[in-house]
């Protein structure tokens, strides 16, 4: 019981993460490393607040280099990487590559002691990638026809290191959740170091904005990678990896209701291969019957 528990609090991050597009566009024309700075220290800020009622958990940022360095790349820099990526490479395609992020969790947590790759694993991940091409090209065709630039490369070094992040941290289960409010200060300060060298600063000029980067930083760049830490350190990662493609299509979804996008037939199909390969990829969960 405690493992589908904690596989449903890190399925909560990505939830979160699904609003992550229709909360970025309320926040307004804000440049892309400077939002990053805002909001992962609002999610930094959100742990170490905690710590007032709990202090003996700011001990959990004594950690030994392996831990702070895993931390560092799955947080700090896939979100550098990607910004960059869809600046050197058309966004879709860019997008497509990073998103294959969860397929990798899959086959990689075969790694993992204890865990069992299974060919229902592979296949509901496969079904979820399908689904996620289908909802990010509204149902057209890549064809990646300028050849593959630099933005591609990046992207797919995306996937490798949150894959990476996910898979390790169930190594380093032992480390207090705690530990992410730090991984998200030091992010929040290498974005406003490449927000200053590289950005003009631009203001939110509306409180609608302002409430905007708040509930970002509070909820997917906050709330969520605490939530996503539990999950793949105590829940089922496989589970986790193939329902993660949930998250493009709950956020069309949303875009959809905000009146940011527009329905169509790619939507209902997406929802249709995403759903079966969250289902197929966790029947032993679902289905599993009581000893």
């Amino acid at each position: 019981m405690k493992r589908i528990k904690a596989t449903l609090i890190g399925f909560s991050a990505v939830l979160m993460w699904a609003f992550l597009a229709v909360l970025a566009t309320a926040s307004g024309p804000i440049p892309p490393f400077q939002l990053t700075a805002m909001c992962f220290f609002i999610g930094g800020m959100s742990g170490v607040i905690s710590w007032i009622w709990r202090p003996a958990a700011i001990q959990s940022l004594r950690q030994n280099w392996r831990v702070w360095l895993t931390g560092t790349f799955g947080l700090c820099v896939y979100h550098c990487l990607y910004f960059f990526a869809i600046q050197n490479a058309p966004p879709v395609e860019a997008s497509l590559i990073a998103y294959l992020w969860p397929l990798l969790i899959v086959l990689f947590a075969a790694l993992l002691p204890g865990e069992h790759l299974r060919l229902h694993h592979v296949f509901g991940a496969v079904l979820g990638l399908a689904g996620a091409i289908v909802i990010i090209t509204k149902g057209g065709a890549v064809g990646f026809t300028a050849g593959i630039k630099l933005g591609h490369v990046l992207a797919l070094a995306c996937a490798f290191i949150w894959s990476g992040y996910s898979v390790l941290s169930r190594r380093m289960g032992n480390v207090p959740t705690d530990v992410v409010a730090g991984f998200c200060l030091v992010t929040a300060v290498v974005a406003a170091i490449l927000h200053f060298a590289l950005e003009s600063t631009v203001w939110p000029q509306a409180s609608s904005q302002w409430a905007a980067i708040f509930i970002l930083g509070l909820l997917p760049l906050g709330l969520g990678f605490y939530a996503w830490d539990i999950g793949v350190k105590k829940g089922d990662v496989m589970v986790l990896g193939a329902s993660s493609y949930a998250a493009p299509l709950l956020s069309t979804l949303i875009l959809v209701a905000a009146g940011y996008a527009s329905a169509s037939w790619s939507i209902a199909l997406a929802c249709v291969l995403i759903t079966a390969g969250a289902v197929i990829a966790a029947q032993e969960m679902i289905f599993k019957r009581p000893t």
